[in-house]
């Protein structure tokens, strides 16, 4: 065992020290030693124990193996197919449903147990199947791990397999490369990592071995670490592994995922608080009809028979199917419209949705570097198009403000410092699809900007053998990279781009209307005022230069360039978010970006998009940590962005923003997004750029990486909502108005007007159907139009409950007159009497489920054949009821008789008239407010 290092006059045993770096990257646990980010790599080295030239022995790295384990994520026991499908039946209606099922069998209606049954198990079958896909988040965790790394032990270089690494290994890290560990660099040339899953940076990071930072230093501003799931886009580096497996800032996500517990939607909520009051009612009932059944002299057993019956009609047993059948079928029209769904509540939590969080790159933006202005000598231009397609063109921005389109190959400067930008480059820009706008970037992504911009104005690319006399390549340093062609005979041209800071501390002159001329300082600054304006604007700025040798020199040096020029690149937003943004705004949505970005870009991308207006916040991750979690709370809706924010930060500010009672979705692509994507209400993954950890960890997926899909489910999930509170309204009015009728008949001492086995009918056959279809419903106009309902409202509010109220009456009251009609015509004929009363309840309930399709418009204005699903369900239940009474097996089955001809005109027209009224009601209601008309906001075709 190697023995006590001793550090700044400490001894510190290198196992406890191993310990102590390597928890670093895990911000949860403490630890007496600084972070590895603030240490020289010195003093890393000698913290770990270990000596860079010859790594660690192998007798140390089974000790340390021991200690830490393998370097790979815990992943918990995933749970067991037939536990997912008990838990379907977690759920109080579903429960009162099986409660009335074994009533039902108790009183021998076998037909009746055995529906209810059915329903509850179809509705389990359904939940089940879209819900079958295991939590494998963690697991696509490991997938991003690199499967071998270059690692020096006992002074050799290994390839090894990166399960086997632990604190103290060195690794050899190249262009390509995963990262397999957290570690900290000894050495890096020219090394650029693609960190955009972990921390949402657009463009990939250069890195420095040399720097020591402090401790407050954000995950993407360290750049003396690499971390694990990260990916090297160029250069070369060494560097000590400080961190492995659960250790590691990607083994912190991974731990947030494993601790995070999904909340209920809030139609669970709902549906749950609706089975508890339904309970209650039907406790109520019973009670109601038992001692009223008891005061007139029935027998106990009658009382009992009659009192349950109508506690199990009371209790609408469609509803957890039709709930479900309706946010299968939301699921299909959603898929068309390219949002997944992965679980099947959170279709209606879609349309409840208060406040977006969205990560920027990748989601509202194309993360695809793009040109979007050039200077080149004394002209400004605009180049036109977004992403890698190179397509696109050029305007020459002009004094009166009109941009003029120009031929680039006109413009010599342009043209020149296209050249440069496409020579000094290592990217090439290829097609990725039939689609002529797919293209991809092999190589650095700021190069791939470059070369589609020489694209667009018709450069011709250098080709892949084309010779090369030297190059400089970049290094973080000199923020510079060269290379040298040959030009002519024996002599040869520098091209060169960089930081323009650094770029015109080269320059001695620079090339403006086709010649050569000094650079004096007053157009230094004038150069440097348009690369400040460039960075106002969030563009990133480069310097393009040159020089030329009639004979080639001994040696190249990047002095005495001539000025050629900036391009200003960004990562643009897409096209149709600005669009989806101001829809939501319209919708009462409050979008919210949240990214790893630096500020300025995040700030103009926001305000751009129209997400953040000039007066509202923009706070970066260093400062989200000086306020605790009541602070964040009390100010989070006055905070439109979040810059420079870690996985926790994100975490944090959906969280806040659900504690001031708002439903929160969070969309996503990279890791850093995942555990804020579970916590949200609804998690949006994307489906094309997202990893696999954030697509497991979503509740939906955009197929199209649309932020505007978002909007289209929204819409949807509203719909949705909207339908599941037509058919709750049309089937809970519909057996009050069943209870009221038995109620009353039971007050005033009449026979019951309705047997057990046709208040099963009604609830199972002819309300069923029309409710599924209900759940059908068009879009009404409108419905982005108004403000997201509460979170607190409940899903029978105290409008819908009147409504309940009132239509009941209406069909106990026609039900009544019906019975009463027959009944006191010919007391002696209860069953004549009940047929008629069993026959004006359906045909009314019938009749209508056609003006249940609105709370607000007519079936007429509607138009009456935009549902033809509810005209078929109406049609067949109808036809059932028919059957009922005119088939001779049916009616001992039912208990009814055959109607006299005057009978059926008195049924029809009572069974009209609560439907009539209803829609009197809307009339009178359209007349008393403010609408002009109904072609303002037309129906749905």
């Amino acid at each position: 065992m190697l023995g006590r290092v001793s550090m700044m006059g400490r001894s510190v045993s290198p196992q406890s020290v191993a310990d102590s770096v390597a928890r670093q990257s895990t911000a949860s646990e403490a630890a007496p030693q600084p972070p590895p980010h603030t240490l020289s790599a010195d003093s890393v080295l000698q913290l770990l124990g270990v000596d860079e030239k010859l790594g660690l022995a192998a007798e140390r790295v089974k000790e340390l193996r021991d200690k830490y384990g393998s370097n790979e994520l815990a992943v918990p026991p995933e749970e067991p197919l037939w536990r997912k499908f008990l838990g379907q039946f977690n759920d109080l209606v579903v429960w009162i449903l099986i409660v009335a099922a074994l009533i039902s069998g108790i009183l021998s209606e076998w037909t009746d147990a055995t529906a209810i049954i059915a329903i509850v198990l179809l509705n389990a079958i359904l939940g089940f199947l879209q819900e079958e896909k295991a939590e494998r988040a963690l697991a696509a965790l490991q997938k991003m791990a690199a499967p071998l790394a270059r690692v020096l032990r006992d002074g050799k270089l290994q390839a090894l397999p990166t399960i086997e690494l632990v604190p103290g290994d060195v690794l050899d890290l190249d262009a390509g490369d995963n990262i397999p560990a957290d570690a900290r660099l000894l050495e890096a040339f020219s090394l650029r990592i693609q960190e955009s899953a972990l921390t949402g940076e657009s463009v990939p990071v250069d890195k420095d071995a040399h720097g020591v930072l402090p401790e407050t230093a954000a995950l993407g501003d360290r750049r003396n670490m690499v971390y694990m799931g990260t990916v090297v886009a160029g250069g070369k580096a060494r560097a000590a592994v400080v961190g492995t497996g659960m250790r590691t800032e990607l083994g912190q996500i991974a731990g947030m995922l494993q601790a995070y517990e999904t909340e209920p939607t809030p139609l669970q909520r709902q549906l749950a608080h609706l089975g508890k009051v339904l309970v209650l009612i039907c406790l109520v009932l019973v009670a109601i009809i038992f001692l009223t059944e008891l005061w007139q002299g029935d027998s106990l057993m009658r009382a009992f028979l009659l009192s349950v019956s109508l506690a199990v009609a009371a209790v609408p047993e469609g509803l957890p199917a039709v709930v479900t059948v309706s946010l299968a079928l939301g699921l299909q029209r959603m898929v068309k419209r390219n949002a997944l769904i992965r679980k099947l509540p959170s279709v209606e939590t879609l349309g409840s949705v208060t406040v977006i969080c969205s990560d920027k790159t990748g989601t509202l933006t194309r993360n695809e570097m793009t040109v979007r202005e050039v200077m080149a000598g004394n002209e400004h231009y605009q180049v036109a198009g977004s992403g890698y397609a190179p397509h696109g063109e050029f305007r020459r921005r002009a004094a009166e403000g009109n941009n003029l389109e120009v031929d680039p190959k006109a413009e010599p400067e342009l043209q020149l410092l296209l050249t440069i930008a496409s020579r000094c480059n290592h990217a090439q820009v290829v097609p990725s699809g039939k689609d002529e706008n797919a293209w991809q970037v092999v190589g650095d992504p700021t190069e791939g900007a470059l070369v589609v911009a020489a694209l667009k104005a018709r450069i011709q690319l250098p080709n892949p053998g084309e010779h090369v006399l030297f190059e400089i390549p970049f290094d973080s340093e000199r923020k510079a990279m060269s290379v040298v062609l040959p030009q002519g005979v024996g002599g040869a041209t520098m091209y060169t781009k960089g930081a323009p800071e650094e770029i015109l501390a080269r320059c001695v002159a620079e090339r403006r209307d086709g010649k050569i001329i000094p650079l004096i300082d007053s157009r230094r600054q004038e150069i440097l005022q348009a690369n400040a304006e460039m960075a106002s604007r969030a563009l990133r700025a480069l310097a393009f230069a040159c020089r030329e040798w009639v004979n080639v020199p001994e040696h190249f040096t990047e002095t005495d360039l001539v000025f050629v020029g900036l391009a200003g690149m960004i990562d643009p937003p897409r096209e149709e978010v600005k669009q989806a943004v101001a829809t939501c705004r319209a919708a009462g949505i409050r979008p919210v970006m949240i990214t790893g970005d630096h500020p300025a870009t995040a700030a103009a991308i926001a305000r751009e998009l129209g997400i953040a207006a000039e007066n509202d916040r923009i706070i970066t991750g260093r400062e989200l940590d000086t306020l605790s979690d009541q602070d964040l709370a009390a100010q989070v809706e006055r905070i439109a962005v979040y810059a420079r924010v870690t996985a926790q930060h994100k975490l944090r500010v959906v969280r806040a923003w659900k504690s001031q009672g708002h439903v929160v979705a969070m969309t996503g692509d990279g890791v850093n997004d995942a555990p804020a994507v579970k916590a949200a209400d609804i998690g949006i993954a994307m489906g094309v750029s997202g990893t696999d950890v954030t697509r497991e960890s979503s509740a939906m997926i955009l197929m199209d990486d649309n932020f505007a899909s978002i909007v289209s489910a929204i819409e949807e999930g509203r719909a949705i909502y909207d339908n599941i509170q037509k058919f709750l309204t049309y089937l809970l009015s519909c057996n009050v108005g069943e209870m009221l009728l038995m109620l009353v008949a039971s007050l005033i001492g009449w026979p019951a007007p309705l047997l057990p086995v046709q208040l099963l009918w009604i609830n199972l056959v002819t309300d069923g159907l029309p409710a599924l279809a209900l759940a059908l419903e068009p879009l009404e106009p409108g419905v982005m139009s108004r403000k997201p309902r509460s979170p607190q409202q409940s899903m029978l509010s105290l409008g819908l409950g009147a409504t309940v109220i009132w239509q009941g009456i209406l069909l106990a009251g026609v039900g009544l007159t019906a019975f009463g009609i027959v009944y006191t015509a010919h007391p002696e004929d209860e069953t004549r009497a009940r047929t008629m009363a069993f026959c004006v309840i359906v045909y009314g309930e019938l009749f209508r489920a056609l003006a249940a399709r609105s709370g607000r418009w007519t079936f007429i204005q509607l138009g009456p054949f935009t549902n033809l699903y509810l005209f078929a369900a109406v049609a067949v239940a109808g036809l059932l009821q028919v059957s009922v009474v005119l088939v001779p097996f049916a009616r001992p089955v039912f208990e009814t008789v055959m109607h006299p001809l005057w009978e059926w005109g008195i049924l029809i027209l009572l069974a009209l008239t609560p439907v009539t009224a209803i829609e009197l009601v809307k009339l009178v209601r359209q007349r008393r407010s403010d609408h002009k008309s109904f072609s303002v906001m037309a129906a749905p075709k």
